[in-house]
């Protein structure tokens, strides 16, 4: 991220027509690379991530008229690709159900595949179980555990009490240490 990004400033950008694409210019330039890697870890493959990413941009710009700074702009944009996470995830697992395949052999099988994927074999079983987790719970495990934010963060992107959150990473945790004590 960009040391000299300033949210007021991309705010005040933002809100005046003749300096919206400036300000949204900035916003893709320092939250690109963070959002990427939050979607990554949640879609596994690279396209599929910056598919999701390019259409989070995409409806922030539909909707940055709307934004009036309620929030933080970090705060909506998480917001944003992790409901594009949702979508995409739920069409996934739609798809998968219709298959007779193994789902965690799959998704084994397309780390492997993944040109951009450089993880050793710790990494790849982490990644699988991580994959067993419902939706909810590898999001918030994601977002506390790679992007070290605080449940009060958390809680203001996904809209749900910071008890649950604790709770979701609670159980995340623990589903994740049982599936890799099960693969020793």
């Amino acid at each position: 991220m960009s040391a000299s990004y300033d949210e007021y400033e991309v705010l005040d950008l933002l809100q005046d027509k003749h300096t919206v694409k400036q300000g949204f210019s900035k916003l893709v330039t320092h939250y690109s690379q963070p959002l990427y890697w939050q979607i990554r870890r949640l879609v596994l493959q690279h396209e599929d991530a910056n598919d999701i990413l390019q259409n989070t941009f995409l409806k922030a710009w539909q909707s940055v008229g709307m934004f009036r700074g309620e929030a933080k702009l970090s705060t909506w944009l998480y917001r944003i690709a992790l409901n594009e996470c949702l979508t995409f995830l739920n069409k996934e697992k739609a798809r998968a159900s219709v298959s007779l395949d193994d789902p965690e052999a799959n998704v084994v099988q397309q780390l492997e595949s993944d040109d951009y994927f450089t993880g050793d074999e710790i990494q790849r079983r982490f990644q699988a179980a991580l994959t067993t987790l419902p939706a909810k719970q590898r999001m918030v495990f994601n977002l506390r555990y790679y992007d070290d934010m605080t449940y009060t963060e958390i809680s203001e992107i996904m809209g749900t009490s910071v008890g649950a959150l604790k709770a979701d990473y609670h159980h995340a945790a623990k589903k994740i240490k049982t599936y890799l004590e099960q693969q020793d």
